[in-house]
């Protein structure tokens, strides 16, 4: 599989019980809540997205952000891939997605993330996106920023 055929869907009924099946690694368990407790939160926040990480037809992770309209910052706040398909490049295959549907909106000019300082694989991969950090948040999570470009009136 490529990470070329990497694409974000919405949650539905179909493949939600696929999105609460994936599992991280035992030492990852602490770094993000559970899929179940993303998807009922969903249910109750208007500004959340939750998308399922496809690659082909395999659910292979699930994220959620927000954006909302009267808000130039979009918050990536739920991000894994499943144990089973890691290391493979679909988390920074799915990392670009998600920019990109965000940078489609329109209205975020910056995107921020947060993440347990000692999860080295999150750091990485959102510094190899160019998130910069800013510093820890109240949880003691590590803020880091994105800067979108600006769009033109071509894009």
């Amino acid at each position: 599989m490529k990470t070329a055929d990497i694409r974000l869907v919405p949650v539905t009924r179909t493949n939600r019980p696929l999105v609460t099946a994936l599992e991280l690694a035992p030492d990852q368990m602490d770094f993000v809540a559970s899929n179940a407790e993303s998807l009922e939160e969903a249910e109750t926040d208007e500004d959340a997205r939750p998308r399922v990480v496809m690659a082909g037809t395999r659910v292979v992770g699930f994220l959620m952000y927000e954006a909302p309209r009267d808000d130039d910052e979009a918050r990536i706040y739920r991000f894994m891939i499943d144990r089973a398909s890691q290391g493979r490049g679909y988390g920074k295959a799915a990392l670009r997605e998600v920019l990109d549907e965000i940078q489609g909106l329109g209205h975020v000019r910056h995107v921020s993330i947060c993440y347990e300082p000692d999860n080295e694989a999150a750091r990485n991969l959102y510094r190899s996106a160019g998130f910069v950090e800013e510093g820890l948040d109240e949880d003691g999570e590590m803020i880091a920023d994105l800067a979108l470009p600006a769009r033109t009136h071509n894009s």
